[in-house]
């Protein structure tokens, strides 16, 4: 679909009992010249893209994990070394930097800082929370898969009969509704 056709595009929403007809449903939504960025696809169960024969998602949550991880190993460092050379008590013989709790808590710290940067990777990844209207499907929660896609307002008719045609229960205009 060309640039100038997305102000004319309506929002399609098809419905599928099973998830080899949606598959065969967005590979003839590519033929019909759809985007891939103009197709969502709705599951009540986890669906992954190679399933559907869509291209892989990118995210940053693996960096933002290593990062975090990274963050928590200088700061197991500096709480088992700098710490103890910044106040140094001698007790009984035993080392300034003893090894074992050392390495006790440079584990710690590196799992802290690699959970924590893990549940902002994610939370900020899945773009939460939204406060614009979302398209919601209820029969998703029965098992169905719905493909939402935008189409030229002109052409609906036969995006509607191939989908149809497909194995989709109903085509209609997907309304965005506030949740």
């Amino acid at each position: 679909m060309k640039e100038s056709d997305v102000s004319e595009a309506i929002t399609l929403l098809a419905l599928f009992e099973d998830i080899d007809p949606a598959a065969e449903a967005i590979d003839t939504l590519r033929e019909l010249g759809i985007e891939e960025d103009q197709i969502n696809c709705i599951s009540g169960i986890p669906v992954l893209e190679s399933m559907l024969g869509r291209p892989r998602q990118w995210t940053n949550v693996p960096r933002l994990a290593a990062g975090g991880a990274i963050a928590g190993l200088f700061v197991g460092i500096f709480l088992a070394f700098i710490t103890s050379n910044l106040y140094p008590i001698y007790v009984g013989g035993q080392p300034l930097v003893p090894g074992a709790p050392s390495i006790i808590v440079i584990f710690e710290m590196i799992m802290l800082g690699l959970l924590i940067a893990t549940f902002v990777g994610v939370f900020l990844d899945s773009r939460f929370p939204s406060y614009s209207p979302k398209e919601y499907i209820p029969e998703i929660s029965d098992g169905s898969i719905a493909l939402l896609f935008s189409c030229p307002v002109g052409e609906k008719e036969t995006f509607v009969e191939a989908m149809t045609r497909l194995g989709a229960e109903k085509v209609e205009p997907a309304e965005a509704q506030q949740l």
